[in-house]
């Protein structure tokens, strides 16, 4: 079981900026995959960006060009860069780390290891 603990949610206003942190107790370096989800009030989990062990990234369409994830394997931590933000990026932001399976299909059900999220609210 792998412990994620997010933080940096908050609220800004639309065209602002934010950067989520999740820390995880195993080493990120030899970690399959780590992803970021969110869920808005009434609406699925959805993906959001994933990055694998390789470093390779996938993004969902809605932020391509605007969200960059990261992860600094020194630090065991996977970010999540927001620029330009949207009044519809606002939801519950998760982490997910898998030692096998990375998709950001299906809200990510198949992943094995949740955070328990950090809130984003984006205001006009």
């Amino acid at each position: 079981q792998v412990h994620l603990v997010e933080s940096g949610g908050g609220s800004v206003q639309v065209g602002g900026s934010l950067r989520l942190s999740c820390a995880a107790s195993e080493d990120t370096a030899t970690m399959f995959c780590m992803g970021w989800f969110r869920q808005a009030p009434g609406k699925e989990r959805e993906g959001v960006a994933r990055i694998r062990e390789d470093g390779t990234t996938t993004y969902a369409d809605s932020v391509e060009g605007r969200f960059t994830i990261s992860k600094d394997n020194a630090k065991n931590t996977v970010y999540l860069q927001m620029n330009s933000l949207e009044s519809e990026d606002t939801a519950m932001y998760y982490c997910a780390a898998d030692h096998q399976w990375c998709t950001l299909d299906e809200g990510g059900k198949i992943l094995r290891n949740w955070g328990q999220g950090t809130q984003v609210t984006v205001s006009s």
